[in-house]
């Protein structure tokens, strides 16, 4: 009686999950193809500010009969727009002197220093395959933090400042970090856990600036707290001239040589991106999977304090309530996938939307809806989570990734048709 072999099992493979693979193809984008989601976006945002122009309007109504009068509306309309978000975002053309025309600069710098802090907060996680969504609550729990514990402290300027500051920073980094021990501890998925902390930490913010006692101001019925200690007000930088451009800025610089440090340069972001790319095999590899996750969402929640900082410190200092995260914590995703989660490439896209903010007030007084830039941004987001939609729409080839994903999706129906 002959006995047969026993069969070979098949090496176990481990996949990585759906939502860090498209995480990660959304984040592989090249350079060139960054840039021309840019492009696609102003060249639709173009053709929006022309089709909503009442001259390009009354002009298309003789267009057959007159079509250059069309043309000529359009490119005003367009030329015009943009011009108008370049003298509020770079440097205005209309000014007297050249240091009242580069304080649109100092403004989009002002403006883009949140943005970026929040959008490194996002990038973090990113990297290690967590969507964080949360920064909106880690931000506006963060300033309150501080408030609570050091807006009463009545502390000369050198302690106040940094107390301050170190106090927004620790608040934002235990809002996110729950999310993150949730997540390695239960497995609960990091997106419903930082929804559900957003509105958690809003509507508490909301009761604090709401309460005698607790954080509201005294005197007052209105939803507001006490006002930033002078102490703790970032100094400008560059003198009262440009009030919108502080140290607050300067901080954020370093927060960006910081995680390009931690992320490529650190043992520790090592082991982030192992866990970003494959769990399961970084787990193999003896690395702590929970470890990570916690470690990430403490840096993303630090991250999106110092964002809040920026504002209680800096743009806002009369006082703030529960929406003084103005919007930029979900623009810090925007921010993020813009810069394909790297430190620099979050840092040049913040700089990208500060100046887009920036502008959005001169667009408006030539009579384009400033929610037109809500629009651009809007369309940022499609055409840098599309990538083969732009190599489509400018002729270029397909990467590799794709070139194999569409062979090996040939191969499988020419096996089923087999």
């Amino acid at each position: 009686m002959t006995q047969t072999a026993p069969a070979q099992q098949a090496p176990q493979t481990h996949t990585v999950p759906a939502s860090s693979r498209m995480l990660r193809e959304i984040l592989r984008g090249g350079v060139v193809t960054t840039i021309l989601a840019l492009v696609a976006a102003f060249i639709v945002g173009g053709i929006l500010i022309a089709v909503t122009d009442e001259d390009v309007a009354e002009a298309a109504g003789y267009f057959f009969a007159r079509p250059g009068d069309t043309l000529s509306a359009v490119w005003s309309a367009v030329a015009g727009g943009y011009e108008a978000l370049f003298r509020g975002a770079v440097y205005n053309t209309r000014a007297d002197d050249f240091l009242t025309g580069i304080r649109s600069l100092t403004n989009s710098l002002g403006a883009a220093a949140p943005l970026i802090a929040a959008g490194l907060g996002v990038a973090v996680a990113f990297r290690v395959g967590l969507f964080n969504i949360g920064a909106q609550g880690q931000i506006v729990f963060g300033v309150a933090f501080t408030a609570l514990l050091t807006f009463r402290l009545d502390l000369p300027m050198p302690l106040q400042l940094p107390v301050t500051l170190l106090g927004g920073i620790v608040g934002g980094a235990i809002w996110a970090g729950i999310a993150g021990l949730l997540k390695a501890r239960t497995g609960a998925h990091e997106v419903i856990l930082t929804i559900m902390l957003n509105y958690i930490g809003v509507l508490f913010v909301e009761w604090m600036v709401s309460t005698q006692g607790v954080l509201q101001k005294a005197g007052t019925t209105q939803p507001v707290s006490d006002p930033t200690p002078a102490g703790a007000v970032f100094p400008d930088l560059l003198g009262p001239s440009f009030p919108n451009l502080d140290l607050g800025f300067l901080l954020v610089v370093l927060a960006a040589v910081f995680v390009w440090w931690l992320l490529e340069h650190s043992s520790l972001g090592l082991r982030m991106r192992a866990v970003g790319e494959n769990p399961h095999a970084a787990k193999a590899a003896g690395i702590s999977v929970p470890r990570i996750y916690v470690y990430a969402m403490l840096f993303a929640g630090g991250l999106a304090g110092l964002a809040g900082m920026n504002q209680i410190q800096g743009a806002v200092t009369t006082g703030f309530n529960q929406h003084i995260d103005a919007g930029f914590g979900f623009d810090a995703i925007t921010v993020a996938l813009l810069g394909r989660s790297r430190a620099w490439g979050t840092f040049a896209a913040g700089l990208l939307f500060g100046a887009l903010k920036a502008g959005a007030y001169q667009m408006q007084a030539a009579g384009i809806p400033v929610d037109f830039v809500l629009v651009v941004q809007a369309l940022v987001v499609l055409f840098v989570a599309a990538p083969p939609l732009v190599r489509t729409i400018f002729f270029l080839p397909r990467d590799d990734a794709e070139k194999s994903a569409r062979t090996r999706a040939k191969a499988a129906r020419k096996a089923v048709a087999q």
